[in-house]
């Protein structure tokens, strides 16, 4: 026995100083380039305290929590409050708004900047371009509670929208928001109008990497501009395209209570009311704090897979993923 104790010292001895080494290594390159890790730092910090940290008070979903008795004194319930809101009369209602917004908002919107960043790469005027590229990223800094406040100016029925489509398609001249029917539309069109020009700018970065000498190519073998955005552009985009996508499909359940709440009337509770402004309902002014916990944990958790479906499926077609 006596060799096998010698050699698995040996071995132990060995992996320490392997280990040593490894970690002085390691400990060099950290302080070559602590400038950079001191950037990355705050952005650390700031995940973990405001992002995982908290991530404790999920166990809340599955108790029936009081502030009065805190985490360790309330009493566990499991699945209780998954199950109450899976039977809920408003979870079909609720699941399908949700749905149906995320959804239109990604056909709809998604392309949008696309577009834009492809339109803008086109254009010769480098004063028009920035002028454009101003006039566009505008609305991204105009606060919520302001673009909500302006579509309810434009839209009541002496707004100048009701009133263009009054003189061009002799409609009712009602307000626009006391049809349910109509709520859709106007949040995805609010919506691609305050974030087009900035979602362009990951684009626009995306179209700096394409290799001009592709473009000089095409113009000797007789393509033309179009031709050059179909073949060259476009493709040379497309690994941003698809992580863009991925990313966005990973937020279909997250369609933000805001701009929902800011624009809420009775007359649109049917196609207006989504999981986010429930959960805002049942936590915050109902004090349901378990119950509104399991189901945005339930909504996180669709979002999650979601992410990791689209990152699988992308991996195996296109070989751009994640990870």
């Amino acid at each position: 026995m006596r060799p096998f104790v010698v050699l698995r010292v040996i071995l132990n001895t060995v992996h320490e100083r392997f280990t040593r080494r490894n970690a002085m290594t390691t400990l060099k390159k950290i302080w070559k380039q602590k400038e950079l890790y001191l950037l990355v730092l705050p952005v650390l910090l700031y995940y973990l305290l405001f992002h995982y940290k908290p991530m404790y008070g999920l166990i809340i979903a599955f108790m029936d929590y009081s502030p009065r008795r805190g985490i360790s004194g309330s009493d566990w319930v499991g699945l209780q409050h998954f199950i109450s809101f899976f039977q809920s009369i408003y979870f079909k209602r609720l699941l399908g708004n949700t749905l149906k917004i995320s959804l239109a908002t990604i056909v709809f919107g998604f392309p949008a900047p696309i577009i834009l960043a492809l339109l803008m790469n086109e254009l010769r005027s480098k004063n028009f371009s920035r002028i454009t590229q101003t006039i566009t990223y505008m609305p991204h800094f105009i606060s919520t509670v302001v673009i909500c406040s302006m579509i309810r100016e434009f839209i009541k029925p002496e707004g100048f929208i009701t009133q263009i489509l009054v003189h061009l398609f002799n409609y009712s001249g009602k307000n626009l928001l006391s049809g349910p029917e109509n709520f859709l539309p106007i949040y995805v069109i609010s919506d691609i109008w305050q974030g087009i020009g900035w979602g362009s700018i990951v684009y626009l970065a995306a179209l700096t990497a394409v290799d001009t000498e592709l473009y000089e190519a095409a113009q000797i073998d007789g393509a033309g501009r179009w031709k050059q955005m179909l073949h060259i552009t476009l493709p040379g985009i497309m690994p941003t395209i698809i992580i863009m996508l991925i990313m966005r499909l990973g937020q279909v359940m997250s369609v933000g209570y805001e701009k929902i709440i800011l624009l809420y009337n009775e007359g649109i509770y049917e196609t207006a009311d989504v999981i986010s402004t429930y959960v805002y309902r049942m936590g915050l002014v109902d004090r349901q704090y378990s119950f509104s916990a399991a189901v945005g944990l339930f909504n996180s958790v669709v979002n999650f897979v979601l992410v990791i479906l689209a990152n699988h499926i992308s991996k195996k077609v296109s070989d751009t993923s994640l990870w």
